[in-house]
């Protein structure tokens, strides 16, 4: 519509995934071929390939590939149920400021969520309020790291020490991101869960995802439950789920994963132009320190009157994106968790606006964004 009403200005979209997988057409091309020549499509070298790869790159020992970030979830806490370290009904902390597959995964294992209060700096946990909110049946600490930048790992391991709590990452956003050590997300708790949708700072073509751990039991019964539960060829000891990392998919992925401390380099220096060159008092910028631990899946601003604020953009034709309008507590799906009350999680929900921050966005893209939000 913004391209309609303001034909002089073209549009800059949010985000671009023909831009963003122009440079691979060639060699995703090259794959599929090769991809058809094999005639085999379901775990083949291309999966056990990206495996291999993906764990190295992570710092873990395994890597399990499966069909997407909310599987990878779920398939942790079925995995930890299954080694006796979780049973049902066992309680599971998660920042509150999160998108709703977080909280799904933990459901559809049968354990219960405890939402916490977010903090208005990194909107991560409030630390304060995940102190309190542990009971003795809290048995999981499962940090998001939201938009990209990681959860105060250091904090969170001292806590799920003193409490003996588990650590699963949820790092669908975070590929890629480093503490000061140099671990990545993925090798900061006891397991992670990724996700690779094509949105990702490394997406696929379709969807995908991963489980990464250094535990060698549970990598073996997430591989087993992944598949049917299956032991060796229609064997079955387990009742398992149907979530494999598709072939051609991993082919891609294992393709982009060369070029993911680039990629998140680009996003990290985009992100610092925008830190630079936004001058607007009326704009709240993410909070950054200029290190690895923030890789910017998205670059997320706040603005009081947001509704004011995207319609100042859209007329100079520039795309924008909530993540996420509504928290998990107010979604007619978790209709149980409707009475909850987390007043920063609530405010950050109303005032929250993503800007376009791609691999490929161009200099004066980036130039035209900054002028029309100093504009506003």
């Amino acid at each position: 519509e913004a391209n309609k009403q303001n034909p002089s200005f073209d549009m800059i979209p949010f985000l671009d995934l023909k831009r963003v997988n122009s440079k691979y057409e060639a060699v995703f091309q090259s794959k599929f071929k090769a991809f058809l020549d094999s005639g085999y499509y379901v775990l083949g070298n291309e999966v056990k390939s990206f495996e291999t790869a993906f764990a190295s790159y992570c710092g873990t020992d395994h890597c399990i590939g499966v069909g997407n970030g909310l599987d990878a979830l779920r398939l942790i806490l079925e995995g930890y149920k299954q080694l006796g370290r979780l049973k049902e009904n066992d309680e599971v902390l998660i920042a509150s400021n999160t998108y709703i597959a977080t909280v799904l995964a933990v459901l559809q294992a049968g354990l219960k969520p405890v939402l916490v209060e977010t903090n208005p700096k990194d909107y991560n946990f409030d630390i304060e309020a995940l102190k309190a909110a542990i009971t003795p049946a809290a048995k999981v600490i499962m940090p998001v790291h939201l938009y990209g930048q990681l959860s105060p790992v250091r904090a969170l391991k001292e806590i799920a020490e003193q409490h003996g709590l588990l650590i699963i990452e949820d790092a669908a956003q975070a590929h890629g991101a480093q503490i000061t050590s140099g671990q990545r997300a993925g090798n900061l708790g006891d397991a992670a869960g990724f996700s690779f949708y094509p949105t990702k700072n490394l997406g696929a073509l379709g969807d995908g995802g991963a489980v990464t751990t250094n535990d060698v039991q549970l990598a073996a019964i997430i591989r087993s439950l992944a598949n049917y539960g299956t032991t060796s060829k229609y064997v079955n000891a387990l009742k398992g789920f149907n979530s494999r990392l598709d072939e051609l998919q991993a082919a891609f992925l294992l393709e982009k994963l060369k070029d993911l401390d680039a990629i998140n380099g680009t996003r990290q220096q985009m992100a610092k132009f925008y830190l630079e060159h936004i001058k607007n008092d009326k704009i709240s910028l993410p909070d950054y320190t200029g290190g690895k631990d923030h890789v910017f899946h998205l670059f997320v601003v706040r603005v009081k009157d947001r509704d004011s604020f995207v319609t100042h953009l859209g007329k100079k034709g520039i795309g924008t994106l909530i993540h996420y309008p509504i928290p998990p507590h107010k979604q007619e799906a978790l209709a149980e968790y409707k009475a909850l009350r987390f007043p920063v999680c609530e405010q950050i929900h109303k005032e929250v606006i993503s800007l376009p921050l791609f691999p490929g966005l161009t200099d004066d893209e980036l130039i035209t964004i900054v002028n029309t939000i100093n504009s506003y």
